[in-house]
């Protein structure tokens, strides 16, 4: 299930699937991007033709897309989406192996990008174990979703850190690297991005930044953001408790922090 809401010039958006047992469905969002209308409602339809959707991660995504984990592969197969997925080893210099968050860069706007993009977008290949629909639909991915593992989970800083170049893995430049991706995700509004916050780890101790960071990305990152091809859905947010939620209930956005 997913949607993008909007609320006059002042736009939010967000990917928002239901999650029983972590089973992700992207429904009919992808469709509703093209379709030219002012104003989504909420959708929790099966596109109506098959969609090429390709997936970077590294093991909590793998964990994700398995049969016998959390099923993500297959549920996204039963609504048409045509999986792909990229992860260690994967791609022009091995970028498959850097999904960290100061990694994003290098994917989608560094020196390298045209022909790392070139590869993502045609990749049809499964390096992982899930299960996918069987006829290839041809074409280019059409959907990205990009997700940073783990150890992004430990930024430094302080939760109420502005947007800051340098750094490494804090708060600041955290919200300064999602900052410079908007510049390119603006010039393909053919392609829909999901960015999937990062897993959360045991460890407390700098979890008022991660929470404070993801929230930010949910909440606030695409305020303002011009066009309708980007998304967030809170991975991390669904994993700190039982009663934590990402998703529609009633046709409505449910995204509760307890």
């Amino acid at each position: 299930m997913a949607t993008i809401l909007r609320a006059g010039r002042k736009q939010r958006r967000t990917f928002l699937p239901r999650m029983p047992v972590l089973l992700v469905t992207l429904g009919a969002v992808f469709l509703c991007l093209f379709s030219g209308q002012e104003a989504f409602a909420l959708n929790a339809s099966p596109p109506e033709r098959p969609i090429r959707l390709i997936f970077i991660h590294h093991s909590c995504g793998e964990n994700w897309l398995a049969d016998h984990h959390g099923g993500l592969g297959k549920a996204l197969a039963k609504n048409r989406y045509f999986v792909s997925d990229t992860n260690y080893g994967w791609g022009p210099g091995s970028i498959g192996d850097r999904t960290d968050i100061p990694n994003w860069p290098e994917w989608f706007v560094g020196p390298q990008s045209r022909q790392i993009l070139r590869a993502l977008f045609r990749e049809n290949g499964k390096h992982s174990p899930y299960s996918r629909m069987q006829a290839d639909p041809g074409g280019e991915n059409q959907v990205v979703m990009f997700k940073s593992c783990f150890p992004n989970s430990n930024l430094e800083g302080r939760p109420t850190d502005p947007p800051r170049q340098g750094g490494g893995l804090t708060v600041g430049h955290a919200k300064a690297v999602y900052n410079e991706l908007l510049s390119f995700f603006a010039t393909r509004p053919d392609k829909l991005f999901i960015a999937v916050t990062a897993p959360p780890v045991q460890d407390p101790s700098l979890a008022a930044n991660a929470r404070a960071f993801n929230t930010w990305l949910t909440r606030e990152w695409l305020n303002g953001y011009e066009g309708s091809n980007v998304g967030v859905f809170d991975f991390y947010n669904v994993l700190t408790g039982p009663q934590n939620h990402h998703r529609v209930e009633d046709g409505r956005e449910e995204h509760t922090i307890r």
